[in-house]
């Protein structure tokens, strides 16, 4: 029979009717969703293998997700899991009637034999959870895409954090019961607890990783100095500690230097040769070999730069998003805070404060976002120059905005009194500062303050421990005091080489004319 056309003169499309006819139905997989159920139920070894593949929420039907809430809380609580439990836990829920009574559970219990193919089943139905998420997510984007007053940035690093949290297997729920906050952070402490070592992401400096256990996931670290203090030797020193001792992937975002210059810096570090000669190329034979050999571990290096000048918050975001999903970054730097832009979330050409505040609370969010340490370098502003006495940095003296201070987790100084042309520590020893720095912890959210002193070693643009001595003279004094020297026997360069130009201060190594 030819069907007639409801609304005369207006004209019908047919694929319209053929589509509205078959209709959609959002992606899923019910008769899997009760195999998957009902086997968790009959068989213990099938809750161990989804439990952690499968959320309340990757449930398509509204009853099958109370059941599995149901019996994800008997797996917390470490209690059997059968069809009477399960049962017996919707009852105190409140939900046995909604799901359709024990009848309902007994259907599911039938329809299986075993746990078999079990985590496969559990992957397909995460795989049409994913999809719906996919349509539910390009939807929004739609809807705010054909908003006019939507900032084309903002919709843009929306729609990309929304899909890496899909990529990520991670939808962000909204809010999460203090049960199962209280058995994440158990879970947490019971990890650490059984973990040697630090929990965090070891900086290579001893002292340092004592005070803080590592730089902790989801941590916003400032490191802040006046030129030439040695911010970017600092933080290179670390992604090298991390990335080489700890083959930990480390991802290194350059405003200021170039990725070869940077290289360069660490290959002077890890090969113990003079910036002087590897910028000229005038090397020995035998140093020719000592570059080949030594710069192996850096080759193998899981350490990622990318010098992009001028970066935008926006950029960055998208680029640590990949680098994330693609290579498992767990360390983040940036050298530094004021070279970024805030790209088009800035609307209206806001002053510079407004502009640093917003990229300092995007860092702490892409912290978060990622749950990896962030460390961020920021310039200090001239009032330590004009102070009187000690030029020692302090919290009011961070430039342009006072938002830095309060997004980040832990704000810290570099201090080194020999750039000014004091000798000595004001402390009650009085000892020498050449070849030594001080790592300054202002603020610790987390944890105690403290002044920690490291060595510098100019010649390199490297910062290391500081040893059992104490200066550079006692470290003389050792090397040359005979055979009873307990040094004699270590792999380690003369005063000379060690502080080289560090003891003149000729090297600068945050001016724009360093050889790299």
């Amino acid at each position: 029979m030819e069907k007639v056309n409801p609304i005369p003169g207006v004209r019908i499309d047919k694929s319209n009717i053929i589509q509205l006819e078959k209709g959609k139905v959002p992606p899923q997989a019910l008769d899997l969703e009760e195999a998957v159920l009902g086997a968790m139920m009959i068989d213990k070894k099938g809750v161990d293998e989804v439990i952690d593949i499968l959320h309340p929420d990757a449930f398509y039907k509204e009853a099958h997700k109370s059941i599995f809430e149901a019996v994800v809380q008997l797996f917390e609580s470490s209690e059997p899991i059968d069809l009477l439990t399960v049962s017996s836990q919707l009852r105190k829920n409140g939900r046995l009637d909604q799901v359709g009574g024990d009848f309902y559970l007994i259907q599911l219990t039938k329809k299986i034999s075993s746990s078999a193919h079990i985590e496969f089943h559990a992957r397909i139905i995460l795989q049409k959870f994913i999809q719906r998420s996919l349509i539910k997510i390009s939807s929004e984007i739609i809807e705010e895409a054909y908003d006019e007053t939507t900032d084309v940035f903002d919709l843009l690093d929306s729609a990309e954090a929304k899909l890496y949290e899909v990529t990520q297997g991670n939808i962000k729920k909204s809010s999460e019961s203090a049960q199962s906050l209280v058995m994440q952070a158990k879970k947490k402490i019971e990890e650490i607890s059984n973990k040697e070592g630090l929990s965090g992401i070891p900086s290579g400096f001893d002292k340092l990783d004592k005070l803080t256990s590592g730089w902790q996931p989801s941590d916003l670290i400032i490191v802040a100095a006046r030129p030439g203090m040695g911010k970017t030797a600092l933080t290179l020193s670390m992604a090298r500690n991390i990335a080489v001792n700890s083959n930990i992937p480390v991802a290194f975002f350059s405003l200021e230097m170039s990725s070869v210059q940077l290289i360069t810096r660490l290959i002077s570090s890890e090969t113990g040769l003079s910036s002087e000669k590897l910028r000229t190329g005038k090397l020995e034979k035998h140093e020719w070999e000592q570059l080949n050999v030594k710069v192996k571990n850096l080759e193998s290096a899981p350490l990622f730069i990318d010098d992009t000048p001028s970066l935008s918050i926006f950029d960055l975001r998208a680029k640590a998003r990949r680098l994330a999903s693609q290579h498992g970054i767990r360390m983040i730097i940036i050298d530094y805070l004021q070279l970024m832009t805030a790209g088009g979330t800035q609307k209206g050409g806001g002053n510079r404060e407004q502009e640093i505040s917003t990229i300092s609370r995007n860092l702490k969010a892409l912290a978060k976002e990622l749950d990896v340490p962030v460390i961020a370098l920021s310039q200090l502003s001239r009032a330590v120059e004009t102070r009187g006495g000690s030029k020692r940095p302090l919290l009011s003296d961070l430039r342009e905005s006072g938002a830095i201070e309060q997004d980040a987790d832990i704000v810290s100084f570099i201090y080194r009194p020999e750039y000014y042309k004091i000798e000595e520590w004001d402390d009650e020893e009085r000892s020498p500062t050449q070849g030594q720095a001080e790592f300054i912890v202002a603020k610790h959210r987390n944890g105690g303050l403290e002044n920690i002193r490291l060595k510098f070693i100019g010649q390199l643009g490297k910062f290391d421990n500081l040893d059992d001595f104490d200066s550079p003279f006692e470290f003389q004094s050792k090397m040359n005091s005979g055979d009873d020297n307990p040094f004699i026997t270590r792999d380690l360069p003369s005063a000379d080489e060690a502080f080289g130009s560090s003891l003149n201060n000729d090297f600068n190594p945050d001016d724009d004319d360093v050889p790299f």
